[in-house]
């Protein structure tokens, strides 16, 4: 069986690039590490005739970014606000037992080392950690970047004790690294 990942490149043109990939291989923690939790299945004769109709009238949304030091202003569409568009649409939503959201470096912190586990499909904290909340975790540009942030850790430190995290400057971490408390 093979899974289809659809991309739509150019809603003008209705060109569209197709990328086959094996299911077993997309559910390969080998080859995906990180992938993102929000996904829109469309069909895509649905976008094509809401296209030529020229029905889809999505707000632009200026986002402000720096981009290898240089300021620029990405323009962009929240794709999830097209649903409105589609007849008989549905949103599933996935409760955080099934999945922890990670939109930035700080984020995958949590979710990479012994605070969670994966069992039966389910995210399940670590029974260690005395603190109900997620530690806040501050970390600065220079673990902005996934390859930048990895390349600090020479391994993976304990953060069940931790309570605060905040890191700027170039800081790297060493083999058995534990994280407690509040650290700075």
């Amino acid at each position: 069986m093979l899974m289809i990942i659809a991309v739509l490149l150019e809603f003008t043109n209705y060109n569209s690039m197709f990328v086959f990939i094996q299911v077993s291989e997309f559910k390969s923690i080998e080859k995906f590490k990180i992938f993102n939790t929000n996904n829109l299945w469309v069909n895509l004769k649905a976008v094509k005739r809401l296209v030529e109709a020229d029905a889809l009238k999505m707000e632009i949304i200026p986002n402000p970014k720096e981009v290898d030091g240089v300021k620029v202003l990405q323009l962009e569409t929240a794709a999830g606000a097209a649903i409105r568009f589609f007849d008989k649409a549905i949103g599933i939503n996935v409760p955080r037992s099934r999945f922890l959201p990670v939109k930035a470096t700080s984020d995958l912190l949590l979710v990479q080392w012994d605070l969670y586990t994966l069992q039966d499909g389910l995210v399940i904290r670590n029974q260690a950690r005395a603190n109900p909340e997620n530690p806040s975790i501050e970390l600065g540009p220079e673990f902005k970047k996934v390859s930048y942030f990895l390349s600090r850790f020479k391994s993976i430190p304990s953060i069940v004790e931790l309570d605060s995290l905040k890191v700027a400057g170039d800081v790297w971490f060493g083999v058995g690294a534990i994280l407690k408390s509040e650290a700075k």
